[in-house]
């Protein structure tokens, strides 16, 4: 039961088979790629459920993609995923934001403004997080030593890479391998 439903409607089930709109995947994204402190995780994960919700019961004219008009062009989605899995693919050794922006076919500004709507990070925001996930994972594996996993994902120095991993974990790589 949805607190906020009218009464007569409050045990009525609610399902759609419609595709979900470019803003909904844009919440969903926003929540897979969640970088926030673990201690709002539940309030993030509450909110952006009812905006999911909101653009659900949304009727009028708009479907809250006009909200965002550059996110109402599908093309411009599917460009901005494209951007994501180059420089994911290419983590160690990324391009510019003007090579990206180029090589996905999108203006630099589109670039940088739709990033951050669909992934809720710039792009270089999301790449850092994004490094600090998989050089977590590989240090969990135990296959790898910090300078290793520091050089996979594009960081020339050690010092370099336990910086960022420490400003990102709150912890040294060698302190949070002996915490496993």
């Amino acid at each position: 039961y949805i607190p906020f439903l009218s009464e007569e409607n409050k045990d009525k089930k609610y399902y759609k088979n419609d595709p979900i709109t470019p803003a909904m995947v844009i919440i969903l994204n926003q929540m897979v790629n969640f970088s926030m402190n673990s201690s709002v995780k539940k309030l993030y994960y509450e909110g952006k459920c009812y905006e999911l919700l909101s653009l659900y019961f949304n009727t009028g004219e708009s479907n809250g993609v006009e909200q965002c008009p550059f996110l109402a062009n599908e093309s411009d989605v599917l460009k901005l995923k494209e951007a994501k899995n180059i420089i994911i693919n290419r983590i160690s050794e990324p391009p510019s934001l003007p090579e990206l922006a180029a090589e996905v076919g999108l203006s630099l500004k589109k670039l940088k403004e739709g990033f951050r709507q669909v992934y809720g990070n710039s792009v270089y925001g999301f790449l850092f997080d994004y490094k600090m996930e998989v050089s977590r994972k590989m240090l969990e594996s135990q296959r790898f030593n910090v300078n290793e996993v520091g050089l996979k994902i594009g960081y020339s120095t050690a010092s370099h890479f336990i910086a960022a991993f420490k400003k990102k974990f709150g912890v040294t790589p060698k302190k949070y391998l002996q915490s496993l």
